[in-house]
């Protein structure tokens, strides 16, 4: 018969992990995602004498990944970008750079250093990410530590301790140390003197809930913050088995697996040296002759035997004749376009919704963040620009450059303010953290993913409710997965259950590739 844990053996275990910082950290931590086990060649049919046509719409990374796999295996790829540079949100400021937001035009004046960029779009690499990290190994790219975690950074919220900023470390510790209280006193038989308020209370039940992943009755039944057993992509994610908890009790391990990224340590995750772009660079250092910049495309016809592309460039209209078209053109934007494709189809690619992403940064007059201790993280603030990201790289240098703000999923809040508004609500953000941050800033660019040419938008939504796909949409998702006559992919994140990540958008490529190949060793069977 199995015995039950004792609220005694529970207390225990708590005191013992050293409270709750691990299981807060879960719940944030931007390194918890579905795990592919390893990297995953791609087994495609090398075409010989046989002659394929490809195009490619749109150069962010999946229509790359395309170009570069299909390209090894003797396809003819013609890649279509309609602006001025590949990567999509794969975007990297640097000086000089145009950052062509709509209504908005800016050009970076940061320092001419190596070290002085931003990344606006995608930002960093979790280690679990096999498939977009075995591409940064072959194609050589370099990558170095992103540091997310550090406990000296800050945290900062008007409604505590004054709106002074409080060191993250102290913040986490103390936070351990009152749930730690709470729980033993509500365990024991005396009542707690002071009664919480009913704000209190409630807040206080809503962070023990967030805190364990609690399910509806306050249920611990497992949790996707360990990773998925299996999916997770682009199928949904099988949840893990519980671990029994009396197992948990055994040893020393619990205490160690609470406490591992604690103090001098961090989760593990990963950016390119010198901009995440690198890696955009160096797909187009095997298929840059392919592709075909402020290529807009006009028209997309599919039919039996292949797709026609009407696309624009240098005032003129061109067409372009193939066998198979791998489409990267965000859902909203390809649905505006001349087309054949069919009602369900259709329907499913006006679903989608895009997320409001928005970023700014600042060029600092000096490294003011290491005179506080602070080499790398992120300070979080309770406010609409919501972080200040410090860079993990050019230590000690002159300069650098700051992530002043981060809104992912609010952005119409700055999106809809000019310029100089945005400026000093992120000046103003700040000093709250950084008494002196408006004079220890300057050259500032902002970037509003709902106004960027070409993109109008961020990530693809595609689930209405937060916890759950409802029969429709799963329907929808898998109605625009499949090709359409067996020639027409959309690809990229937005073609992934876990968008927004750049592994997602290399993953739905290779299943739209695997799905190609099938069709083609029929043919020629």
């Amino acid at each position: 018969m199995t015995r039950l844990v004792t609220r005694r053996e529970f207390l225990n275990l708590l005191g013992a992990t050293g409270g709750t910082a691990a299981a807060l950290k879960a719940g944030t931590a931007l390194g918890l995602l579905p795990a592919t086990r390893s990297a995953k060649a791609l087994d495609l049919l090398a075409l010989g004498s046989n002659n394929k046509k490809v195009a490619i719409l749109g150069g962010g990374l999946s229509g790359l990944t395309v170009a570069h796999e299909l390209g090894k295996r003797g396809y003819d790829c013609t890649v279509l970008e309609a602006s001025h540079r590949c990567g999509g949100r794969i975007f990297t400021v640097r000086h000089g750079d145009l950052i062509d937001e709509i209504g908005n035009r800016q050009y970076c004046e940061f320092d001419d250093e190596p070290h002085m960029y931003f990344n606006a779009g995608a930002a960093r690499i979790p280690t679990s990410h096999k498939q977009l990290l075995a591409y940064c190994k072959e194609l050589e790219i370099e990558l170095e530590v992103f540091v997310g975690e550090n406990n000296n950074a800050y945290m900062q919220d008007d409604g505590s301790f004054d709106g002074k900023p409080v060191r993250a470390n102290d913040y986490k510790t103390n936070i351990r140390g009152f749930l730690s209280e709470m729980l033993a006193k509500s365990m024991s038989a005396q009542q707690m003197d002071e009664p919480f308020t009913d704000e209190e209370a409630e807040n206080l039940l809503g962070l023990i809930r967030s805190f364990g992943d609690l399910r509806e009755g306050d249920l611990y039944q497992g949790s996707t913050r360990t990773g998925y057993a299996s999916g997770g992509y682009l199928t949904h994610g099988v949840q893990k088995d519980m671990l029994a908890f009396r197992d948990l009790l055994a040893g020393p391990m619990a205490r160690t697996a609470m406490t591992a990224y604690e103090g001098d340590y961090g989760p593990c995750l990963l950016q390119p040296k010198g901009g995440m772009d690198n890696i955009i660079a160096g797909f187009l250092r095997k298929v840059g002759e392919q592709v075909k910049y402020r290529a807009m495309v006009a028209s997309i016809q599919v039919n039996n035997d292949g797709v026609n592309v009407a696309y624009d460039q240098d005032g003129e209209r061109h067409q372009l004749e193939v066998d198979y078209c791998f489409n990267c053109i965000p859902t909203h934007l390809t649905v505006g376009l001349d087309h054949n494709f069919p009602g369900d189809y259709v329907k499913a690619l006006k679903y989608v919704r895009r997320g409001e992403a928005y970023k700014a940064a600042f060029q600092a007059k000096e490294r003011f963040w290491e005179k506080e201790d602070i080499y790398g993280g992120i300070t979080r603030m309770n406010n609409r620009s919501s972080e200040i990201w410090y860079p993990p790289h050019g230590i000690h240098k002159e300069k650098g450059v700051v992530l002043g703000a981060y809104d992912f999923g609010g952005g119409m809040y700055h999106t809809m303010m000019s310029q100089e508004e945005r400026i000093e609500a992120h000046l103003r953000d700040g000093e709250k953290v950084h008494p002196n941050y408006r004079n220890l800033v300057e050259k500032p660019v902002t970037i509003a993913w709902h106004r960027m040419n070409h993109m109008l938008g961020c990530a693809a939504r595609w689930r209405r409710s937060f916890r759950t796909w409802t029969t429709e949409e799963e329907e929808m998702y898998h109605t625009l997965q499949a090709p359409v006559n067996g020639r027409h992919y959309v690809i990229g994140d937005q073609m992934s259950m876990h968008s927004a990540w750049m592994e997602s958008a290399v993953l739905s490529a290779h299943w739209a590739m695997e799905d190609l190949d099938q069709r083609v060793r029929a043919e020629l069977a």
